[in-house]
């Protein structure tokens, strides 16, 4: 058996949660999951300024901070800390922890190779429109291809304290671990699927141990300190999903099916790089205070092709906010709207959209939030976006003159003028999986 735990759900995750598990309870590898589609335009725009980054800056601090503890309790640290740049991050984490091993997995950026796979015929379309890639081929920021489990577990082969890579799906930080511990071949699909939805349950941290649990929520202990998730693997392919003792939060049946449902389209064909897993097969039991027991599941081929993830630029957008006090404040809030509207009309600027919420009445739920003719205060959200840049910070200069030139009681404008950020958009495309070809590299 070994113990797979998760630290890090999405890059901006709790700081202490990875230091936690190494230092609380046994554990043998430490999954640290940084990426989503956005982070990887994110990270792709900072190497572009400067080369030397491109990664999840948090990562090399942290596994400074927990260096002798990997030593010391012989824990491997697999995560996609990598981002657009993994060798950069694996240098920077031998400079801060230079008796470490580092390997990285590579591979999975595409971005300069588009022009080469357009030229073979791969028109990488949309998904979702099947518009061809030329039409945003001018405004791509990051194309990476989603790998899986098999190269990260080459990387752990290679007895690597670290293993760094960048675009490999969530579940394979899990699944990696499992095929390098009990020797899975490529084709033993149920296994794989095990594994697989192994790394699902845990890749989202704490959510899968009673955060932003909808089941009994207010009776979960100790929030403060939440226990991060650990999986018990088997050979066999069953597991149990876990926590540390004596650390808050809560593992149950329903907790873990909560989890389940997370980003799950066709229950029966759950896609990854590795294989095919079959949600309907996953039988789950309570098996004590804090332990869930999952098993029976089964899988099938992986696919012939691997999604690629492809962010581009769609303008810009600014976003303002004021908020307005009791009487009349919704109101207020709604005349304030109807002001910045008119002006901007005036003005002659045009929008792709124009966007206003109401906080505090209607923001999260809209027509089914419960009537609320006079609350005590509402905050009005108003955002538009464009391909005028120009046009959208012309925007942000018309909300705060409200203040003095609106509706009473105006508040919340300590901020001043919003910003002008760009907008990325999301690209899913498919690529043949030969197309893709990894390989893992020690970084001495």
């Amino acid at each position: 058996m070994i113990r797979i735990a998760n630290g890090q759900g999405f890059w901006g995750d709790w700081l202490e949660a990875p230091v936690r598990l190494i230092e609380q309870g046994p554990i043998d590898y430490l999954a640290l999951d940084y990426l989503a589609e956005i982070t990887m335009s994110i990270v792709q725009k900072q190497k572009q300024a400067d080369p030397n980054l491109g990664y999840a800056r948090d990562f090399p601090p942290l596994i400074q901070r927990i260096a002798h503890r990997i030593r010391e309790r012989g824990v491997k640290v697999v995560a996609n800390a990598g981002g657009v740049n993994p060798i950069a991050c694996a240098r920077e984490v031998r400079r801060l922890a230079p008796h470490l091993k580092v390997a990285v997995v590579l591979g999975d950026d595409l971005f300069h190779r588009l022009g080469e796979l357009l030229d073979k015929g791969h028109s990488l379309s949309n998904m979702e429109t099947n518009e061809p890639l030329a039409a945003i081929r001018d405004r791509i920021l990051s194309a990476n291809a989603y790998i899986g489990a098999f190269p990260v577990a080459e990387a752990l082969s290679t007895g690597a304290d670290v293993v760094i890579a960048g675009r490999c799906t969530d579940t394979a930080l899990t699944l990696a671990p499992m095929i390098h511990a009990f020797h899975w071949q490529p084709d033993q699909w149920n296994l794989l699927a095990a594994g697989t939805i192994a790394g699902h349950i845990i890749e989202c941290g704490a959510q899968s141990t009673g955060g932003n649990c909808q089941v009994d929520w207010q009776s979960i202990p100790d929030m403060a300190n939440i226990g991060y998730p650990i999986v018990e693997a088997e050979p066999d392919g069953s597991f149990v999903v876990t926590k540390h003792s004596g650390t808050g939060g809560r593992v149950t049946s329903d907790v873990v099916k909560e989890q389940l449902l997370y980003e799950l389209g066709d229950p029966h064909n759950y896609i990854t790089p590795d294989c095919v897993a079959d949600f309907t097969t996953i039988r789950i039991a309570d098996a004590g205070p804090d332990r869930v027991r999952v098993h029976g599941i089964q899988g099938g081929p992986r696919p012939p092709m691997l999604k690629v993830s492809i962010s581009y630029s769609w303008g810009y957008k600014a976003i303002g906010t004021l908020v307005y006090s009791w009487p009349q404040a919704l109101e207020k809030a709604r005349a304030a709207d109807c002001i910045v509207r008119e002006r901007l009309a005036q003005l002659g600027l045009r929008f792709d959209e124009i966007y206003t919420e109401f906080f505090g009445v209607n923001a999260c739920h809209g027509p089914a939030a419960p009537p609320s003719s006079d609350p005590p205060e509402v905050q009005v959200r108003i955002g538009v976006r464009g391909m005028d840049r120009k046009a959208v910070d012309r925007f942000t200069r018309e909300l705060v003159p409200l203040v003095l030139s609106g509706p009473p009681t105006a508040t919340g404008f300590g901020d001043g003028r919003p910003p002008v950020r760009e907008v990325v958009a999301y690209w899913p495309a498919l690529l043949p999986r030969e197309e893709v070809t990894t390989r893992v590299e020690v970084i001495e």
